[in-house]
């Protein structure tokens, strides 16, 4: 196909897909109310038998802006597998029947995992955090009480912020088994870094979540497990590459 005609294919997919996310976009702000209700739902369990408690915003703008934030985060999960499948039918064509079989089961992989990093931190990580975080009030009367009253967007922010990374970090496998499979890396020299991915695990959870010792444990550890998870995959791979050579040969 002549490069010109590649453009062509291209603009025609990139444009499938920003409808499919503008469509998402309005239905996800129509609703921006509830979804955001949904996300608030681990803090307002604590606060389930208490009186009082409240979300504030602090600026006229403040929660019109949160809400068209959520509908854009809640509008990029949504629409992500009409976009995935543009941009697969966009490089498809390219390739090999083999290197079709081969990358295609990561599309469906892709999202699994970073729902499952999502659900994580939605229903374990944050009931337990902001128990943790709402324990700091103090209403004694030997002083001035100090009452929690989180804005809007600050929520949003650090909620969004834990499962984003919380997401990525479950892509773990399938970056280093396509980095294996690419040949990029093997499964010894995964195993040979281990202590490096154990300490950069660390690293990681720290400049991604809140700066509590619970939300960076709670990140490392799946991270250490996806990486031993990543060597046994790129084992798989390794295998399935010497089978297909030796019936080659």
């Amino acid at each position: 196909m002549p490069l010109l005609e590649h453009l062509i294919e291209l603009r025609r997919r990139l444009l499938y897909s920003l409808i499919a996310f503008l469509i998402a976009f309005f239905i996800c702000f129509y609703f921006a109310d509830q979804l955001f209700t949904f996300l608030v739902r681990p803090l307002a369990k604590i606060w389930e038998h208490q009186d009082g408690h409240r979300m504030i915003y602090t600026a006229l703008h403040e929660k019109f802006f949160t809400n068209v934030k959520v509908a854009f985060f809640a509008a990029g999960m949504f629409a992500f597998p009409v976009i995935a499948s543009q941009l697969w039918m966009f490089v498809a064509p390219g390739l090999y029947r083999s290197e079709r079989k081969a990358f295609f089961p990561f599309l469906i992989v892709t999202p699994v995992l970073f729902l499952m990093g999502a659900s994580l931190v939605y229903y374990f990580l944050m009931p337990v955090a902001w128990k943790f975080f709402a324990s700091f009030q103090s209403f004694g009367t030997d002083g001035l009480a100090v009452e929690l009253l989180p804005r809007v967007s600050e929520y949003l922010s650090l909620s969004m912020g834990l499962i984003f990374a919380f997401g990525l970090a479950f892509e773990l496998p399938v970056a280093l088994t396509l980095m294996a499979r690419a040949g990029l890396t093997s499964s010894e020299g995964l195993r040979e870094k281990r202590r490096y991915a154990i300490v950069g695990a660390f690293i990681a959870a720290a400049v991604l979540t809140p700066p509590d010792p619970l939300s960076q444990i709670s990140l490392a550890i799946p991270i250490i497990i996806l990486y031993e998870l990543s060597i046994w995959s790129a084992k798989l791979v390794e295998r399935q590459r010497e089978r297909e050579a030796a019936a080659a040969a």
